[in-house]
């Protein structure tokens, strides 16, 4: 016989094991009737407080801010200072 040759210790320790997770199965089930979990599709369809808002139908205000010729001209300077040195160069993405 396989099992003359097993230590006791190691069959008990199988023993346990397997108790102890039929014990988390029917835990998990206990907790997840109960509502510990949220709702499980198919056994309740009970309508809670909306927790995403809803979806806007249409897009949202898009505000303008008109420059004056001087602020286009110090955007522009600073864009140029920018883009210095790297015309041709893209980074790679980590």
């Amino acid at each position: 016989m396989p099992d003359e040759h097993v230590p006791v210790l190691q069959s008990m320790g199988a023993a346990i094991l397997l108790l102890t997770a039929a014990l988390w199965v029917f835990a998990l089930y206990t907790f997840a009737r109960r509502g510990h979990f949220g709702p499980i599709p198919g056994l309740a369809v009970v309508r809670g407080p909306r927790v995403l808002p809803r979806r806007r139908q249409s897009a949202p205000h898009i505000e303008f801010v008109e420059l004056t010729p001087a602020e286009r001209a110090a955007f522009a300077g600073l864009v140029r200072q920018l883009s210095d040195g790297r015309r041709g160069v893209r980074r790679r993405r980590a």
